[in-house]
Order: structure tokens, then sequence, then C-alpha cells
């Protein structure tokens, strides 16, 4: 099957992304301390619009609540936590490649693991008491 050279092409979204990355490797080659890169977390979670803001705000607080041990770091210009150098679990506001939803997401690191097949992503429009509970108990078990 052919692939159409339109579809080869990165959108200008998936470009800025790329950008930041760079960016981001940029900081972290040059040693930016981890009060930076907490900064830089915060100026970016500021810099979008509602409601995903508000979510990331939360989502933030929460995160850095369950898991102390997890390091504020941008990930493609997105808010991301780690552990020992690896990303375990990030936020992608809606905005960024504007989708209808924003995204709380896990990497490889994250200790999920059930059965063969567990989430690693889940679609947020916004948070109730029950899912700040959940997402708080996924977090904690990510790192344990």
């Amino acid at each position: 099957m052919a692939i159409s050279k339109k579809s080869q092409n990165f959108s200008a979204e998936e470009k800025a992304a790329m950008k930041e990355r760079a960016e981001e490797l940029k900081r972290e080659k040059r040693g930016a301390s981890e009060a930076e890169d907490a900064k830089a977390v915060i100026d970016k979670i500021a810099a979008m619009a509602e409601p995903d803001r508000s979510l990331a705000g939360r989502i933030h607080e929460l995160v850095l609540a369950a898991a102390p041990a997890l390091k504020a770091k941008l990930w493609y210009g997105m808010p991301a936590y780690y552990k020992d150098g690896r990303n375990v679990c990030f936020f992608q506001d809606g905005g960024k490649f504007k989708a209808r939803y924003s995204t709380f997401g896990f990497n490889d690191p994250a200790r999920l693991d059930d059965g063969n097949m567990w989430p690693t992503s889940f679609a947020v429009l916004k948070l109730t008491a029950a899912d700040e509970a959940r997402l708080t108990a996924l977090v904690k078990q990510a790192v344990s």
C-alpha cells in the first residue's frame, strides 16, 4: 500500500512539539536545575487556555501530592513527571493538538501492569472527587 506524500507530513502542532522537545533537550544538556524545570511546567500550565489550564493545574497538584518524589519537567511542551530521570506520566492539554479533550497518560516506567492489557492514557474533560481519587491511586501505583 502506498502512502501519500501528504500523509507523511507532520502537522504544524506536531512540528511545534518537536521544536519544544529540542529546546527541552538543550536546557537539559546545559544542566537546567530542578527549580528551572518546575518553573517551566508552571509557566506552560499558566499559558494554557481554559478549561485546560484549570485541569492541568489540579492534576499537577494531585500528582505531586500523590508522589512527592516525582519531578515536574516539560516533555514535548507538556507537563510531565519524572522518577529517576524517566518520564512516568504526563498531561496533554486538548488545545495542544486541537483535540476535543485533554489527556493524562502514563509511560513505560509506570508500574500499572494488570494482566496482558491495561490502560495507559485517559481522556479528561473535568475532574470529580472520584476522578481525583482514581488519578491519585494510579499515580501512587505507577511509582510503587
